[in-house]
C-alpha cells in the first residue's frame, strides 16, 4: 500500500543527456571517477556515485539544460576535490550570486561552499559541502 509520503522513501536517479557516450564515458568514469554500473543498455551508461547512481544518455537536447543537472554532496572536501579535477582539465564555474562570494573556484555563503562546472556537451554539475 502506498503511503502519504508517495516518493518521499523512494531513491532518485540523475538523468544527464549527452552527444557522444564515448566521451562521455571518459569524463564520467575516467575524470570524476564514477564507477560504471551494469547496465543493459546500450545507448545509455549507468553509474554509481554514493548511494545513488547517475544514468547518461544520448540525446538531441544534450547539454541545452541552463540550470544544475546533478549536485555530489561532499561535506568538508569541496576544496580538496576542486583542486583534484582542476589537475585532470575541469573548469569550474564563476556565478555573481547575491550573497555570495568567490574564494578561488568555492563559492562561499556563510558555511555553505559549493563550486560548479560543467560536463563536455554544457551540463552545468555541481559540488556541494552539504
Amino acid at each position: 500500500m502506498i503511503g502519504t509520503e508517495l516518493l518521499g522513501t523512494k531513491d532518485a536517479t540523475a538523468t544527464i543527456a549527452v552527444k557522444n557516450l564515448d566521451v562521455a564515458r571518459k569524463f564520467y568514469g575516467d575524470t570524476l571517477g564514477l564507477t560504471p554500473a551494469d547496465s543493459r543498455e546500450s545507448e545509455v551508461l549507468a553509474y554509481k556515485t554514493g548511494h545513488s547512481s547517475l544514468l547518461v544518455y544520448v540525446s538531441q537536447f544534450a547539454g541545452t539544460n541552463k540550470a544544475t543537472s546533478a549536485t555530489w554532496v561532499v561535506g568538508d572536501d569541496v576544496g580538496d576535490i576542486v583542486r583534484a579535477l582542476k589537475t585532470k582539465g575541469v573548469v569550474f564555474e564563476h556565478y555573481d550570486m547575491p550573497g555570495m562570494k568567490l574564494e578561488g573556484d568555492v563559492h562561499v555563503s556563510g558555511r555553505m561552499k559549493a563550486a560548479w562546472f560543467k560536463d563536455p556537451d554544457g551540463n552545468i554539475l555541481c559540488l556541494v559541502n552539504g
